[in-house]
């Protein structure tokens, strides 16, 4: 196996700490480049999944969201080969991805690929006037899709810091990265997408976003829960995401109903005075559900706000507190726990198994989209085996995944 160098020894430890599986792992990612390419790779680039912390369906009507980036991440081992094909390699996939970087208008036939991601990449990167051309890539990771940490995002902004490390010699801000991986998410990939996920993945840290304004927001910090005796711990309760196209883009729909009725195009150009105001006459004009809706998103973009300077006074006991209250709120008022009609209701049941755990020491909360998915929770690192082995044995095995917050966004390590 090939031994890292002192310097990129250094480099990882101080990215993934002492865990020597960490060594391990990127060692193994060498060996494979090598064996496959016949050379040693130039560089290691990483980018983390992120979570969300608080703002469920907030970032799509310009309100506040509270993200981080996580220490599971998407690692690759790369180097310039010459030509202008990039050529790589990802675990678990039989067939490479080689894209020839002479044609960079979108394909329409390669809508919804990881071809669309490197070819969309190169262009908006060429475009910014960062110099693009191929490389060979070896690529793993521990943000399995599914996992509910936007395993999306962190490909999209590894491969931009992939070009940006090899080619453009680290030039951009993590910020710009962020909106140029979503650029390419929803032009090149096919899906339309907010801005959160790719932000607090290649930021890092502790990520609060204001949508508000007409370029994104960004105040990061570095905060330790696990120094707090806190973990992060994600649960896949399962549900099937097939068919929710519908239940997903009812939430922007009707806040933005409830917006345009009262003069706005979205619910962050509303005062929550006006939305309580206007209830009786908003009664006959939009569902009862839109209304409840617009409710919680008033109710949030306010907590993540308050969440995040709760945390900058370190007061976790007021943090959690919101936290919870996030969930409540998306559970009552937002409605994304379970689909109506459906007598299916894991994440309803994640929660309340969660609650009867971690009342009074913990918090627990909807993660992501809803319908089905994810929950998010803080549990007191004592009673972390205990959470494991009860949602585990609910939901299945390793459906309970601890986290910590990663304090760096996307980071190459030179070899």
């Amino acid at each position: 196996m090939q031994k890292l160098t002192s310097q990129a020894l250094c480099g990882v430890r101080a990215l993934y700490g002492e865990d020597p599986r960490a060594q391990e792992r990127c060692e193994a990612l060498i060996g494979r480049f090598e064996s496959r390419y016949g050379r040693a790779p130039q560089q290691l680039v990483s980018a983390p999944g992120r979570t969300e912390i608080l703002g469920n369906h907030t970032d799509h009507n310009h309100g506040r969201v509270l993200a981080a980036s996580v220490t599971l991440d998407t690692l690759a081992a790369v180097a310039q080969n010459g030509t202008n094909t990039v050529n790589l390699y990802s675990e678990g996939f039989a067939d490479p991805f080689c894209v020839s970087l002479d044609q960079l208008a979108p394909v329409k036939a390669e809508e919804g690929t990881t071809a669309s991601l490197i070819r969309g990449v190169a262009a908006f990167l060429k475009e910014e006037g960062v110099p693009v051309a191929g490389f060979d890539a070896e690529v793993t990771s521990t943000v399995f899709r599914g996992s509910g940490l936007s395993s999306s995002a962190a490909f999209e902004v590894l491969l931009c810091a992939i070009f940006d490390a090899l080619f453009g010699g680290w030039r951009l801000e993590a910020k710009h990265r962020a909106a140029l991986s979503q650029k390419v998410e929803n032009r090149y990939f096919g899906k339309p997408c907010g801005l959160m996920d790719q932000m607090a993945s290649s930021v890092g840290g502790l990520v609060a976003i204001d949508f508000g304004a007409a370029e994104a927001q960004v105040e990061s910090m570095k905060y330790d829960f696990a120094a707090k005796g806190l973990r992060l711990c994600v649960v896949q309760a399962g549900g099937d995401h097939e068919n929710l196209t519908a239940e997903y883009a009812s939430i922007p729909a009707e806040m933005r109903a409830v917006a345009q009725a009262l003069g706005g195009e979205v619910l962050r150009d509303i005062a929550p005075e006006a939305l309580l105001k206007a209830i009786p006459t908003l009664k006959n004009r939009v569902p009862d559900r839109a209304i409840l809706r617009a409710l919680h998103f008033m109710d949030e973009d306010a907590r993540v706000a308050a969440a995040f300077e709760a945390l900058k006074k370190d007061d976790l006991g007021e943090f959690l507190r919101l936290v919870i209250a996030s969930g409540e709120s998306s559970w009552k008022l937002l409605q994304n726990v379970y689909v109506a009609g459906s007598e299916n209701r894991e994440m309803a049941l994640a929660l309340e198994l969660s609650r009867r755990m971690l009342d009074g020491r913990g918090a627990w909360r909807i993660h992501g989209g809803g319908f089905g998915g994810t929950i998010l929770a803080f549990v007191p690192e004592d009673m972390l085996a205990a959470y494991q082995r009860e949602m585990n044995s609910v939901f299945g095995e390793n459906a309970c995944v601890p986290l910590d917050v990663r304090p760096v966004g996307a980071v190459c390590i030179e070899l």
